[in-house]
């Protein structure tokens, strides 16, 4: 009895060793340690749906990382939600119900433009699932911030008049893609509520898009440029990073990505 005890509590005694051993093997060849893989959540910005990112991912996957990119609900293709009844919580819940359900963790959430609200409205409910935050020239929100408060009086002029068709969804832009759709304009409109647990994501970056006027998002560079808190990386292109420069914006990615790792 007392001898196979000793055997077993061997076996304990080695099993940290081993699991150093294997973890060592797979370095060595090279091979992912899938207890420690990222993966990459990418949350489109206003009138945009997941095929936004797609030259992103496409070039990340080539790489061999994990990428994830949503639609929010009223952005689809064939809306599954009226968008008179989806505002900002509803988009943060579906991100919510997406890495919940999938139990993703690791994530390193990235929002453009307006999804700033979206992905800091995510990490204050499941902070323990997100391994950093990206914003892409995304508003970067305070309790009680709203999209509508956070931008310039321009851009809330153009959501009044985007909304004058229905009162319910902003208008598409001019623009190029047909692919977009007009945007909830609740989501823009609520006010964000936050309990500070975000601020447990310490992997914190902000990509200033410099080349274009008039951007919204310039004091929110200068007041984070200095930061010992922040990441700050700045791209000298359009608002549309995604599809004027996606080789930069991988660059930066997997950059930040060796940097917290």
């Amino acid at each position: 009895m007392g001898k196979c005890s000793f055997e077993v509590d061997k076996l304990q005694l080695f099993r940290p060793f081993r699991v150093w051993y294997f973890i060592y093997l797979a370095k060595l060849l090279n091979l992912p340690i899938m207890q420690n893989e990222k993966t990459y959540v990418f949350i489109p910005g206003g009138w945009h749906g997941g095929w936004a990112y797609d030259p992103i991912t496409n070039k990340l996957e080539q790489l061999g990382k994990k990428c994830i990119s949503l639609t929010l609900p009223g952005l689809e293709s064939q809306p599954g939600i009226q968008n008179r009844i989806i505002n900002l919580d509803t988009h943060i819940q579906f991100v919510i119900d997406k890495l919940v359900t999938e139990d993703i963790t690791n994530v390193i959430l990235c929002g453009h433009s307006y999804a700033g609200l979206v992905i800091t409205g995510v990490a204050d409910k499941i902070p323990e699932r997100i391994y950093a935050l990206v914003y892409i020239d995304a508003y970067i929100p305070k309790d009680g911030d709203s999209c509508w408060s956070l931008t310039t009086e321009m851009y809330r002029q153009r959501f009044v008049a985007g909304a004058g068709k229905d009162g319910f969804a902003v208008e598409v832009p001019p623009g190029a893609d047909d692919r977009r759709r007009p945007h909830p304009l609740a989501t823009f409109m609520q006010s964000l509520r936050l309990n500070g647990d975000y601020e447990r994501v310490l992997n914190r970056a902000f990509i200033f898009l410099s080349g274009w006027e008039p951007s919204p998002f310039v004091k929110q560079y200068e007041n984070l440029k200095d930061s010992k808190d922040w990441h700050v990386e700045v791209i000298h292109c359009g608002h549309n990073v995604m599809r004027e420069c996606p080789d930069k914006l991988v660059d930066v990615l997997c950059g930040l990505e060796e940097k917290y790792s």
